[in-house]
This record gives structure tokens, sequence and C-alpha cells, in this order.
């Protein structure tokens, strides 16, 4: 069994903040087994990344926990995560700075975890 995880946020973006919270918990629910994990932001999912985008979502009506409640949870079990390049320039504007936890790599880094037999995948 492999102990390592990249999951890929592309579909689950800042206007549907209910989808976010899913992949944050499979994040950390992994890190509880100790693997190693990392999520990659592609396309508009990327701004979640921006600062103060996921602080201000709610994926509740009752509002008790921001998506950054949650991305910060994760950073805290030492999930590293990524900024797509392409998607950053798409979906970033100028004068928007990401959090600074946010490393980058690009659709490249994403597919060799794919194909690498010791990572499995997941896609949100």
């Amino acid at each position: 069994m492999t102990d390592r995880l990249a999951l890929l946020l592309w579909a689950a973006t800042p206007e549907r903040p209910e989808l976010a919270v899913t992949p944050l918990v499979h994040a950390l629910a992994a890190r509880a087994l100790d693997a190693e994990v990392e999520i990659h932001f592609a396309g508009p999912a990327v701004r979640w990344l921006v600062e103060g985008v996921a602080d201000a979502a709610w994926p509740t009506p009752a509002r008790e926990k921001s998506v950054g409640d949650f991305l910060a949870e994760a950073l805290a079990a030492d999930v590293r995560i990524y900024a797509c390049g392409m998607a950053r320039a798409a979906w970033v504007a100028d004068g928007e700075a990401l959090i600074p936890a946010a490393g980058a790599a690009g659709a490249t880094a994403f597919v060799a975890r794919a194909l690498d037999p010791a990572w499995r995948t997941l896609v949100y």
C-alpha cells in the first residue's frame, strides 16, 4: 500500500465553497493515517490560494467554519499545496497575492504523480 496522496482541485471553485471541504477533509484524513499529502490547485480553483478568498467563503449556511479554516488545518497538518502556473496566469489578477504556503507546480507535476505507482491521486 502506498502512503502518498496527491489531490487535484479544479472544479471545487470559490463560487461553490461547499465543494472545497471534502478534498480538504480527505487530505486531513490521509495525514491522520501518516500519508504524505499534497494538493494541486488548477483552473479557477487556484483562486482558493489568493489571500483572503478562502477566509471569506463558508461551505454551510451555519457558517461555523470557513474554507480558510479547513485550509489552515490542512497546512498545520503538513499538507503541501501547489498552484498551477497556467491557472495562476489565467485566474489570479495583477496585484493579487497567493497565501505564503502556496508553492508552484504545473500540470506535468500532477500527471507525474498519477503515473507514479508510489502515489495515489484523487480529482475534485
